[in-house]
């Protein structure tokens, strides 16, 4: 495929991603009301981890190493992040976390400079720098005031951090496989390690399911925002390289606010609108990189 049209299908798939994961804190927070974060994790994993054997029922045969590989996605990307995420969001605002959580271009930046042939770049931290700034805006909303909570924003660290590690070991251990086969196989594996957060804490019941929105809130967060979207996301991440991909994480904050306008009827401020425009600006300046650089990509390594 040509360099142009890899690019662009890339983007599509990242800023498609990020369109829904921008809304799906609407939905989690609604379900938080009924449900622990470790059960919702759960319940998401189950509903994509079954959505993907529909969509693609074949085996994936791996050798035991390969298998450790997925094991370790599963768990930094899937139930630690979604753990972490969603209990920081019993423990501090909802801006905090957003914020925190925004780091995590910079944090697999870092990573990636060490561990994969992705090298870490001045444009990379200019970029940073100006979006992180317009995330703040954007989180902030016109009401800049700051709510610390140690706990929570420490979990919110760790989420983005959970994000950098997976981010790097998706690009080490996908090698040539179907992205679906890749997305369920992780999906399994986030599953079995949630099982153990999930089981404490009482009885479980799906009655409030009853609930056309809280049953339509996690349809979405199992069928589009954990099964499509991360398959979406390994075609960018081969598309684009993993840095590049990340950097459009810097857009979800403001993709939350515009939702949160138009289903919560919250205002969108000036502030708002003047932090999206730095994280854009941030955005493309953090993929600025020299024409050596913007050769084509391998699609991953074989190793897995």
């Amino acid at each position: 495929m040509e360099l142009s049209k890899r690019t662009s299908l890339g983007y599509f798939f990242a800023l498609f991603t990020v369109a829904v994961w921008g809304t799906t804190f609407i939905a989690s927070k609604q379900l938080l009301t009924v449900y622990t974060p470790a059960r919702i994790m759960l319940m998401r994993f189950v509903l994509a981890y079954i959505a993907l054997w529909v969509i693609r029922p074949r085996l994936l045969k791996l050798s035991w190493r390969s298998e450790m590989r997925f094991a370790a996605l599963g768990l930094a990307g899937c139930s630690l992040y979604f753990l972490t995420e969603n209990t920081a969001l019993l423990h501090t605002t909802a801006a905090n976390v957003s914020i925190i959580v925004s780091a995590a271009p910079i944090f697999t930046a870092i990573l990636a400079h060490f561990t994969i042939d992705e090298k870490f770049h001045r444009n990379t931290l200019f970029g940073f720098l100006v979006a992180f700034s317009g995330v703040v805006l954007v989180v902030c909303n016109g009401a800049f005031v700051l709510h610390l909570s140690p706990a929570g924003d420490l979990l919110a660290l760790l989420a983005a951090c959970c994000w950098a590690v997976y981010s790097v070991l998706l690009r080490r251990a996908s090698g040539d496989l179907d992205p679906i086969l890749v997305t369920r196989r992780t999906m399994l594996w986030g599953l079995v390690t949630a099982i153990p957060m999930a089981v404490p804490g009482g009885s479980f019941s799906l009655a409030p399911l009853t609930s056309p929105l809280l049953a339509f809130d996690l349809l979405f967060l199992g069928l589009i925002g954990s099964a499509l979207c991360y398959v979406l996301w390994a075609k960018a991440f081969a598309l684009l390289g993993v840095v590049p991909t990340n950097n459009c994480i810097y857009l979800i904050p403001f993709v939350t606010i515009v939702a949160a306008h138009f289903t919560l009827k919250e205002p969108v401020t000036w502030a708002a609108i003047l932090g999206a425009g730095l994280i854009t600006a941030g955005v493309v300046l953090a993929q600025r990189r020299k024409a050596n650089d913007a050769a084509p990509r391998k699609e991953f390594s074989k190793e897995a």
